[in-house]
C-alpha cells in the first residue's frame, strides 16, 4: 500500500449530515432537538414510573421497561452527534469512533426489534391462552426473553462490526449521513464487500425479517380472538390498540427493511437519510405513546411518581 492509501486509511471520517445547506440547519437543529427531547422524556419516565410502581409488575412492564430504556439508548447513538454536526463546523469523527457508534446502533435496534417481537408475543398469550398465561409468562421467561434479545443483538452487531473494521477505505471519507451507518460505508470502501451484503441478507434477515414476520402473526391471532368478542365497544377499543401498535411496528420495520435489504449499488443516499429518522427518531419517540402513556396503568404511575405518593399493587 502505497503513502496516499496509508495516510487515508488512518484519516477520519466526515459525516456530512441530514443537509449541506446552512439556512437549513438551525431549523433542523431545533425540530431534532424537540424530537429527541421528547423521545428522552417520554421513554425515561416510563422506565421509572414502571421501576416504582408495585402496580406494573405483569410481564408486558417488564418488558416494556426494557423497551423504553432501549430507545433511550437507541436515540443517544446517533442524535447528540447529529445535533452536533448540524452547529459545528468540524463533523469529523475518528474511525474508531465511527466503529463504535455503528456496533451500539446494530445492537440496540436488534435489541428493539427483538423486543417488539417478544411484547407481540405476550399479548397473544393474554388474549388466546388466558388462562395459562401466568405459565407461559412467567418471570423466569420474561427474563430469558429478554436475556437472549440482549445476548443475539450484541452477537449480531459484533459479526458486523468485525468485517466492517476490516475495509479499506482509500476514496473519499466524506460520509453522506448523519451517522456511521453500513449502505454509506459500504459505498465509500474500495474492498470486496459482497461477504458483509451476504451477512445482511442472511443473519441480518434473521434478527429483524423473522421478528416482524411473528409480530404479524401474533397480532393476526389477536385480531381474530378480538372479533370474537361480544361487546362491539370493546372491539373497537381492542383493533384501535392493535392498530396504532401495528402502524408503529410498520413504520419501524418498513424503513429498516428498504435502508438496509437493497444492494449497496442501488443505495440513494438522501432517500436513505429519510427512511433513517423515522427508525432513529421519529418510532423511539412514538413507542412510549402508543404502547404505555394510553395505559390507565401508566398513567396512574406516572401521577404517582410526579406527586410522590406510593401506589400498591392492587391499586388500578
Amino acid at each position: 500500500m502505497d503513502a496516499t492509501n496509508e495516510s487515508s486509511e488512518g484519516a477520519p471520517f466526515i459525516l456530512l449530515g441530514l443537509t449541506t445547506s446552512p439556512e437549513q440547519r438551525r431549523p433542523l437543529f431545533g425540530l431534532f432537538l424537540v424530537l429527541y427531547v421528547a423521545g428522552i422524556l417520554g421513554n425515561g419516565l416510563i422506565v421509572a414510573a414502571i421501576r416504582a410502581s408495585p402496580a406494573l409488575r405483569a410481564p408486558m412492564y417488564f418488558l416494556l421497561a426494557h423497551l423504553s430504556f432501549a430507545d433511550l439508548c437507541f436515540t443517544s447513538v446517533t442524535v447528540p452527534k447529529m445535533l452536533t454536526n448540524l452547529l459545528a463546523h468540524d463533523r469529523s469523527i475518528s474511525v474508531a469512533g465511527c466503529l463504535t457508534q455503528m456496533y451500539f446502533f446494530f445492537a440496540l435496534g436488534v435489541t428493539d426489534s427483538c423486543l417488539l417481537a417478544a411484547m407481540a408475543y405476550d399479548r397473544y398469550v393474554a388474549i388466546r391462552h388466558p388462562l395459562h398465561y401466568a405459565t407461559r409468562m412467567s418471570r423466569a421467561v420474561c427474563k430469558a426473553l429478554v436475556g437472549t434479545a440482549w445476548l443475539v443483538s450484541h452477537v449480531h452487531s459484533l459479526l458486523h462490526i468485525l468485517l466492517m473494521a476490516r475495509l479499506s477505505f482509500c476514496a473519499s471519507h466524506h460520509v453522506p449521513h448523519f451517522f456511521c451507518d453500513h449502505q454509506p460505508l459500504l459505498r465509500l470502501s474500495c474492498s470486496d464487500t459482497r461477504h458483509i451484503q451476504l451477512l445482511i441478507f442472511t443473519e441480518g434477515a434473521a434478527v429483524v425479517v423473522t421478528p416482524f414476520l411473528l409480530i404479524l402473526a401474533s397480532y393476526g391471532a389477536i385480531a381474530a380472538a378480538v372479533l370474537r368478542l361480544p361487546s362491539a365497544s370493546g372491539r373497537l377499543r381492542a383493533v384501535s390498540t392493535c392498530g396504532s401498535h401495528l402502524a408503529v411496528v410498520s413504520l419501524f420495520y418498513g424503513t429498516v427493511i428498504a435502508v438496509y435489504f437493497q444492494p449497496t449499488s442501488r443505495y440513494e443516499a438522501e432517500r436513505g437519510r429519510v427512511a433513517t429518522v423515522m427508525y432513529t427518531v421519529v418510532t423511539p419517540m412514538l413507542n412510549p405513546v402508543i404502547y404505555s402513556l394510553r395505559n390507565r396503568d401508566v398513567q396512574g404511575a406516572l401521577r404517582a411518581l410526579f406527586t410522590g405518593r406510593r401506589i400498591s399493587a392492587g391499586d388500578s
